[in-house]
């Protein structure tokens, strides 16, 4: 576990965690969104001062790509197994049930990060906006592989487009975060996952 030396005290450097306060910091981030994550609630939930956080994290957007990519390593693990489910419905179980998951369980802030980040209109965050775009555009480059090759398997009808179910897909789960981070309840979402999974084109 890396730590690093700040916060003189009596004239001695007090150790700190850098994963424990990056945890710390992606809860801010995952609860306020870039924008509404001031430096003084980054520092207050990290247990560190604004001269330590800049040393070990750089600024505010690196210390939030930091944070996004202890996000997706850990919160988003399931997408790369759903990747590899043999047939295209298998791919959206996984991925449904994983959103469903991470949204129901756990103590974590509901709502998804890149969805509240990506919405922040100021020119603040204007690069950050840029950065989860992308790494969102990644993801659905990687998913809408998978649905060619599924469509070149048969798993759904010729008149299905891959490009139009990675597009349904995406809105669907999306739509599953922002529900939860309103407070809808579990059952609710329960029955997005079913009634979409029921609509599924294909076996």
């Amino acid at each position: 576990m890396e730590t690093l030396d700040h916060s003189p005290t009596r004239g001695r450097p007090r150790e700190f965690c850098v994963e424990e306060a990056l945890v710390a910091a992606l809860r801010v981030f995952w609860t306020k969104g870039y924008e509404g994550a001031s430096m003084t609630d980054l520092t207050e939930a990290m247990g560190v001062t604004r001269p330590s956080l800049y040393a070990a994290f750089g600024n505010k957007e690196a210390l939030f790509k930091k944070a996004l990519d202890l996000y997706e390593r850990d919160k988003l693990a399931y997408v790369g197994a759903a990747l590899e489910a043999p047939t295209a419905r298998g791919v959206a179980e996984r991925l449904l049930r994983g959103a469903l998951e991470m949204q129901t369980t756990g103590s974590d802030p509901k709502g998804c990060l890149g969805v509240i980040s990506s919405t922040a209109c100021g020119s603040e965050a204007e690069c950050i906006r840029d950065e989860v775009v992308a790494r969102r555009a990644s993801s659905d480059a990687a998913l809408l592989l998978r649905f060619e090759r599924a469509k070149a398997e048969g798993d759904f009808p010729d008149h299905i487009e891959a490009a139009g179910l990675v597009s349904y897909l995406s809105a669907v789960i999306q739509g599953l975060c922002l529900q939860a981070g309103n407070g809808a309840e579990p059952a609710a979402l329960e029955s997005l996952v079913t009634t979409t999974l029921g609509l599924w084109p294909g076996r």
